[in-house]
């Protein structure tokens, strides 16, 4: 956690990706409470060259994933944000801003993903305009789509993963 917040709710402060945040995500990814629904397990190297990724959306499309701490309070509570990435899913899909949103095992169900999510989308709408945002949610995991649907998404249709996880695409359109 170094400098100022992007977003502030009342509960929650969400910061730009740092280096330091790096094995901190590894390890809330790699509970299997937490990652059963985010694919195969990666790698200390793999998660690296993915949170990789995700920063570096920031420095080319000037957003991307944030790291969730308590408002005020030291340890990282999650990543949730909205980045860049292709995926190879279709042009229904790809080159489109995603929103996504992984919190500790510990930290689910206390209402953080939909209070981080809703600064999210408010701030990217003021600072990036009124665009379709989209989400991948792994099929089975029900809090999420009910998250999503909280947020606003509706589904679009199934695609499969490279790695052969099944998920459901999502869509957010401006009002």
């Amino acid at each position: 956690m170094s400098g100022d917040p992007i977003i502030s709710t009342e509960r929650l402060e969400l910061f730009m990706p740092t280096l330091e945040d790096a094995k901190a995500m590894h390890r809330i990814v790699s509970d299997p409470r937490t990652g059963r629904y985010l694919g195969p397990s990666t790698t200390e190297h793999e998660h690296f060259t993915r949170f990789l990724r995700n920063a570096g959306s920031w420095l080319i499309f000037g957003y991307g994933g944030m790291m969730v701490h308590g408002k005020g309070k030291p340890g990282l509570l999650g990543n949730i944000g909205i980045f860049h990435s292709w995926r190879g899913l279709g042009d229904d899909f790809d080159d489109s801003p995603e929103a996504g949103w992984i919190l500790g095992a510990e930290h689910v169900g206390k209402g953080y993903g939909y209070e981080a999510m809703t600064a999210v989308l408010d701030w990217f709408e003021r600072v990036h305009g009124k665009r379709r945002v989209v989400c991948m949610i792994s099929v089975g995991n029900e809090a999420s789509i009910a998250l999503a649907g909280k947020l606003g998404f509706k589904a679009m249709r199934d695609a499969e993963l490279p790695d052969g996880d099944k998920v459901t695409l999502f869509e957010r359109l401006p009002e």
